[in-house]
């Protein structure tokens, strides 16, 4: 029996709940961008929750204390994947985020800090079978992963395979759950219309996922502050939202947690702190 019928009636009645969708404006199509228009009728809905603190209640360790340090190129070497953690150290990230060659190398040398070790798992297509990314998650997770970032098959969702598309959310979420780690859903926003987000999203908690993520960093387009507020209204308070991907300044950090992302995933998480105490980057 399909699931289908199931997810239309979810999705429809979330729907009800957004405002019209209009022809996309300039700003949103940039990362950073926040329609003031868009953001303002979704605050006529009722989506104040989205705001989660307000800009001068912002400290630099609570800004740090958000951040997925990251570095997911291919080319990365083991001194600069080292260098990550000594960075991720000195400013007590919530974790690095790496690929999953250098999540055992990366448990090591974070132990016993308040750091720990974010992967992905089908990175960055997601175009794999959901056995493959099960099997992953549970290697990453063993090799000392504490939250796993994987991504949605994106073909199957705007194929309307919504069995599927959770189906293949639900099997990394049991290899990572049974053994204590978190799951993070990369939506890629940027391929995505607004009612596909929402799919995308609903999808996501109902197959039991702790967060959804804007983007790979690797696609078309990255995180924006209308993505992340909309993301946030439908998955409500009870799941995590991490924006990532052209998250580059303390400026497009603090958009995106006013927006209601709780977590931020950036390759320049040092210089978004440096910025936040108001010292200068290099």
């Amino acid at each position: 029996m399909s699931d289908r019928p199931l997810v239309e009636s979810i999705v429809r009645a979330v729907l009800a709940q957004l405002p019209v969708e209009e022809a996309p404006c300039a700003c949103h199509e940039t990362p950073g961008g926040c329609c003031p228009d868009r953001l303002g009728a979704m605050l006529d809905q009722g989506a104040a929750r989205f705001g989660l603190q307000a800009a001068e209640a912002l400290y630099p360790q609570e800004v740090a204390r958000r951040i997925d340090h990251t570095l997911l190129k291919p080319e990365a070497t083991r001194e600069q994947i080292e260098k990550l953690c000594s960075e991720a150290l000195t400013h007590e990230f919530a974790t690095v985020c790496v690929n999953p060659v250098w999540v055992q190398h990366c448990a090591g040398l974070l132990a016993g800090s308040k750091t720990t070790v974010c992967t992905v798992v089908g990175f960055p297509l997601g175009a794999t079978l959901h056995e493959v990314k099960a099997f992953e998650a549970s290697r990453v997770v063993a090799d000392g992963a504490c939250e796993v970032d994987m991504v949605i098959n994106v073909g199957a969702l705007k194929s309307a395979d919504y069995r599927l598309v959770e189906g293949d959310i639900a099997a990394v979420v049991a290899a990572s759950h049974g053994a204590g780690a978190l799951v993070k859903v990369i939506i890629e926003a940027a391929l995505l219309d607004d009612d596909e987000k929402v799919k995308a999203c609903v999808l996501s908690r109902l197959a039991g996922a702790d967060f959804v993520k804007t983007s790979t960093g690797f696609g078309p387009g990255g995180a924006t502050a209308a993505d992340v507020a909309l993301m946030r209204q439908v998955v409500g308070p009870e799941m995590g939202v991490k924006a990532a991907g052209g998250v580059r300044d303390f400026e497009s950090a603090r958009a995106m947690i006013e927006a209601g992302a709780d977590r931020i995933g950036a390759s320049v998480g040092v210089k978004i702190v440096q910025e936040s105490r108001g010292t200068p980057s290099p």
